[in-house]
């Protein structure tokens, strides 16, 4: 029997996410939600739109893997687009944080025999128990609650609670994220908070975890890394150390999108 991961951490992680994006959105007025948010060509409603959207798809997706149905296709996803962006900045973000608090409470709502069964092919070739499905929300909720976040406070960082959680997806996620060089290097990483060491091939673009000795070396708060790989530092300044490599050159092998 396949071992399956304790999704407790993940489901945790998410209800703090949305909280957070809750509390932010409910000291917003009109002009707040029409601000730019960290994405030059999205509002801070169309944020909380394309997490509203997600939630109602991945709320499908979620019953699927609960009752061993068939996730939705994209035919699917189409009509669900079209109608939030149909909506006004204060219909999307009004109804982003209620179809996202009645998402985490379903969630939190599954017995242990649910979450043990859980079971769900993304893509048509991931097959995911629930803590690698959460894992695919969270990093997706987290990460845009920052895109609005740090558009009202420069200092503000990725939820504590999620950094973590979300270091330990990055191997998989770099392939995704990244953009292959053609003068490759390796660079061994060594992350703070939680301590992590990772060995990144830019040519490859694969992130592997532990040590290969490489000599270029790079050494940064996990919160920045994931940040770095998600296309999301802007300041050089948040890196502790850099040898052999530099942060514009990571820059260029992780844009963002």
């Amino acid at each position: 029997m396949a071992t399956v991961t304790d999704a407790q951490p993940w489901v945790d992680a998410l209800r703090a996410s949305h909280d957070r994006l809750s509390a932010i959105v409910a000291g917003l007025d009109a002009d707040g939600l029409r601000a730019q948010s960290y994405d030059k060509d999205w509002t801070i409603a169309d944020v909380l739109s394309h997490l509203g959207s997600g939630a109602e798809i991945f709320s499908l997706s979620l019953e699927a893997g609960v009752t061993g149905g068939e996730p939705p296709t994209m035919a699917e996803f189409q009509p669900i687009w079209d109608t939030w962006n149909a909506r006004s900045p204060e219909e999307q973000a009004e109804q982003s944080i209620a179809v996202n608090e009645a998402v985490v409470s379903r969630i939190e709502s599954l017995t242990q025999a649910e979450r043990e069964a859980f079971s769900v092919t993304m893509f048509g070739r991931m097959t995911l128990d629930l803590a690698g499905f959460l894992g695919m929300r969270l990093s997706e909720h987290a990460v845009h609650t920052w895109d609005v976040a740090v558009a009202l406070d420069p200092d503000a960082r990725i939820a504590p609670e999620a950094v973590g959680l979300l270091a330990v997806r990055l191997p998989m996620m770099a392939g995704f994220m990244g953009k292959k060089q053609e003068e490759p290097s390796v660079i061994e990483i060594s992350t703070t908070d939680p301590a992590v060491t990772f060995t990144l091939d830019t040519g490859g673009l694969a992130l592997t975890p532990g040590s290969t000795g490489a000599k270029a070396s790079l050494a940064l708060p996990a919160e920045v890394f994931v940040r770095l790989v998600y296309g999301r530092l802007d300041d050089a300044a948040d890196v502790t150390s850099a040898n052999g490599v530099t942060v514009a050159e990571l820059q260029a092998v992780f844009p963002g999108f």
